[in-house]
């Protein structure tokens, strides 16, 4: 990883994306870790975790998760998900957090010298652009060793650097869980 110690460091995380690109990888992120690790690379300034919400759920299982990141050091961006029935009649939920995430940043870049990007959405390619026009560099983590690669092409060529999340898998990822498997009595 390129960071200086020095530099001011601000992580934006595509929340639907990341766990797409991790589950697809094999692993569960453990966001305590994430956080630890990019708080050593240099001056962590704020993280923020962007995720849509079905907010007329009784209960949502991304709500702990939610909740968790809101206690433990995450900027949490939320909107409820819409509902909408596509041309072919069938019931469709969109939760699309790519305008928010990108006014932040901008709003962001004047006091960060290093962007930290989880996602592999190309719609992300101008907004890294305009970001690195303002003198700040950006790192995109995504994956190519999926299948297939949920990086777009785009972007990982617009970034100052790209981090395969697979080479971050042994620092940040979730330790599996210990419970034995039931066992069948004879």
């Amino acid at each position: 990883m390129q960071f200086y110690s020095a530099e001011r460091v601000g992580l934006f995380i595509d929340g639907s994306n990341l766990y797409s690109a991790a589950r697809a990888l094999g692993f569960d992120i453990d966001y305590k870790k994430l956080l630890a690790l990019f708080a050593t690379k240099g001056r962590l300034i704020r993280a923020f975790y962007y995720t849509a919400l079905m907010e007329d759920q009784e209960y949502s299982p991304i709500r702990p998760l939610v909740d968790w990141l809101d206690y433990n050091g995450f900027t949490m961006v939320t909107k409820p998900t819409k509902e909408f029935t596509d041309a072919m009649g069938r019931r469709k939920i969109k939760g699309n957090m790519d305008i928010e995430l990108a006014i932040d940043v901008m709003e962001m870049a004047q006091h960060l010298d290093h962007v930290v990007l989880f996602s592999g959405d190309g719609d992300f390619r101008r907004l890294v652009e305009a970001v690195q026009r303002k003198g700040v560099r950006v790192t995109v983590v995504s994956t190519i060793r999926s299948q297939p690669p949920m990086v777009a092409d785009e972007l990982r060529r617009q970034a100052d650097v790209f981090l395969e999340l697979l080479d971050l898998e042994s620092q940040i990822a979730r330790a599996p869980s210990h419970r034995e498997p039931n066992a069948i009595d004879d």
